[in-house]
């Protein structure tokens, strides 16, 4: 869940990592994301995992998202990669430890359905069906990767927020980032603090800032991770509003996503955004993650809720 409203004990933005960390720090970074998806097995199907404070008020909801993945993963076998994810944001979670339970919907002859609930205090606050495939042959076709500019022409978010400095309004100082061991750099990023109405699009690239391990799973949870940063920017864009808008309140509803291609997320991958409808204080976007060469790896949707005080 991914709430507007400021942190109070967050870190400030002069604390933020460094943009351009050395090597070792960025090894150090990417350690503790990938240990961020390691799960604790608390009983038979059933996991917890730790939470990151990120800045946000609400846990990060990509923690969630590829947290609820691998405890869903760690209960199929290794030759059944998932395929899909269907989830729902039920309530804020907390910066704190989170308990997974994954029943076992159906194991067939050649796919495996996976239903994950995550509680807080005994509270649900977070639910997910995921559905694995044994490795079959069949047609193969995708859309094409649209032109987009080299990854490095564009400033970081993270170097664009310290950029800022003091013009952040005091109480949005506060704003979390996604973990440090992820590098994100918007092709057509807005002004931040005076963003002006554009098309309902974006194009992010994204990457681990050091190398990943080599097992899928670890990539897989890490890019449903990563693909709940950025979507819901889609459809601020027409009415010049960004996560800094102080009359802006948003949250992720549920997030969709769909894995189609083998992919390593310590290299830079594409994340094409588009939101054709908004309405109702809820904005849709739909996301197509493509490798630097070419190739269409996963797709995404979301709804959100967007509310705008008047």
């Amino acid at each position: 869940m991914f709430l507007r409203s400021p942190s109070r004990d967050a870190r400030p933005m002069n604390s933020t990592p460094n943009p351009t960390p050395d090597a070792a720090t960025a090894a150090r970074h990417v350690t503790d994301l990938v240990a961020l998806m390691k799960l604790e097995a608390t009983g038979e199907d059933r996991f917890r995992g730790q939470s990151e404070n990120i800045g946000t008020p609400a846990v990060f909801g990509g923690q969630v998202l590829g947290q609820a993945l691998v405890a869903a993963s760690l209960t199929v076998p290794a030759d059944r990669p998932v395929h899909s994810m269907h989830a729902y944001f039920l309530l804020p979670g907390k910066h704190a430890p989170i308990d997974y339970t994954v029943h076992r919907a159906r194991d067939g002859r050649s796919f495996t359905t996976r239903h994950v609930i995550a509680r807080q205090e005994g509270r649900e606050i977070f639910e997910m069906a995921a559905s694995f495939q044994t490795l079959d042959e069949g047609i193969d076709h995708q859309d094409a990767m649209p032109q987009a500019s080299d990854p490095l022409s564009q400033p970081s978010e993270l170097e664009r927020r310290i950029a800022l400095g003091e013009r952040v309004p005091a109480d949005y100082r506060f704003r979390g980032l996604i973990s440090p061991g992820l590098e994100v750099r918007v092709m057509d990023a807005p002004d931040l603090l005076s963003p002006q109405p554009s098309p309902p699009q974006s194009m992010i690239w994204l990457r681990a800032i050091a190398p990943l391990p080599d097992d899928p799973m670890v990539h897989r949870a890490l890019l449903a991770y990563a693909s709940d940063n950025g979507l819901l920017r889609a459809a601020m864009n027409p009415h010049g509003l960004t996560f800094f808008s102080t009359r802006l309140r948003a949250a992720s509803l549920d997030h969709a996503m769909w894995f189609h291609r083998d992919f390593r997320l310590d290299d830079w991958l594409l994340y094409v955004v588009d939101s054709p409808s908004a309405q109702g204080a809820r904005a849709l976007c739909r996301g197509s993650i493509f490798t630097r060469d070419g190739r269409l790896v996963a797709s995404t949707a979301q709804e959100g809720m967007l509310r705008v005080k008047t």
